[in-house]
């Protein structure tokens, strides 16, 4: 990649900040009800230097229960083949949810998708804050991560790859042009810790604050992130007839997200008091160790592998160049 080289990206006109995925992870939640209620008072029309966003709620009834979902988990109802093929349960609240959420930030993959989502969620995991993408190329997504890092250089900030292409990616950021989920944590489900908070009220402040110099025009130079993708998940040890876990993770693993998990390393302490080691064949990174939400979807934590990345030097598109871009497409559909 030639480092003087700078990308020309479309403007970010269309920006979505989604809480309450996930109804009992309360930080998102209580962030987008204070920031709709700062638009009802005009705050937004006040503060001209920061771009207006569309904020969404996006499952209300999960929210008024505090519970994850209802039905299923909203947060895997994004597919192209769930949002397009035939409707399978017409009663399952969160595939119809879905569809209205993609109606109205999408439809996903679409000229007409919003340009960029950040959905808000928790984790009862010590991640700190981890944004979360199926892309490793998308340069906004992670621009904004390093500016996160710059403007944030007290707090812990990753950069998560789910290896996945736009089709197969599950999640609601997956429905706009660019897209992440934005987790905090630790924090215990169904509760609203002030420090979470306030971390990711000012990471949402942060990204607007970019999208806003981004679409001014501000040219932003290339360099390098460090980016983990996630290579496997590891369940829990199970009783093979019951199927129930037979041991936890291990105390020396506990709250070391990101820490590097070595081959013989305590993994699991059973339930009578034995260690079991990690029997994988590499080094890798753990991340969402112990998460609350992921007992039931059998999962003990995910493994990742850091890769550096270089990304490139990127700028708004002018007029003129958005103008050609559109001829250039018109062009080559008539061909």
């Amino acid at each position: 990649m030639e480092a003087d080289k700078v990308m020309c990206l479309p403007k970010l006109s269309r920006v979505a900040v989604c809480g309450g995925t996930h109804g009992n992870e309360m930080s998102g939640i209580y962030l987008v009800k204070e920031l709709l209620k700062a638009k009802a008072k005009g705050v937004e029309e006040e503060e001209e230097e920061t771009v207006p966003a569309l904020l969404v709620l996006s499952n209300p009834r999960a929210m008024q229960q505090c519970r994850r979902y209802i039905d299923t988990d909203l947060n895997r109802c994004f597919t192209h083949a769930a949002l397009t093929g035939p409707m399978l349960d017409p009663e399952l609240y969160e595939l119809v949810r879905s569809r209205e959420l993609n109606a109205t930030l999408g439809p996903k993959g679409s000229p007409e998708a919003v340009d960029l989502i950040c959905d808000l969620h928790n984790t009862t995991a010590n991640m700190g804050l981890c944004l979360i993408s199926h892309s490793d190329c998308d340069w906004i997504c992670l621009h904004i991560f390093r500016y996160l890092q710059r403007q944030m250089s007290d707090v812990p900030i990753r950069y998560i790859h789910l290896d996945v292409s736009n089709k197969e990616a599950y999640s609601l950021d997956s429905v706009g042009k660019h897209g992440f989920a934005m987790e905090i944590g630790p924090q215990p489900h169904g509760v609203v810790r002030s420090n979470v908070y306030a971390v990711m009220k000012a990471g949402v402040q942060h990204m607007l604050d970019w999208v806003t110099s981004f679409n001014s025009g501000r040219a932003f130079e290339s360099g390098f992130v460090d980016v983990f993708t996630m290579v496997k998940c590891i369940d829990y040890p199970r009783d093979s007839k019951t199927h129930n876990i037979t041991a936890t993770i291990h105390p020396e693993l506990q709250d070391r997200d990101f820490c590097l998990l070595c081959p013989e390393d305590p993994l699991f302490q059973t339930f009578s008091g034995e260690t079991l080691s990690y029997k994988g064949t590499e080094p890798l990174y753990p991340f969402f160790i112990n998460e609350c939400a992921y007992y039931e979807k059998g999962i003990a934590l995910c493994l990742a592998r850091q890769r550096r990345l270089r990304i490139p030097a990127i700028r708004v598109q002018t007029e003129q160049e958005q103008q050609a871009n559109k001829q250039r497409s018109a062009s080559e559909e008539e061909e």
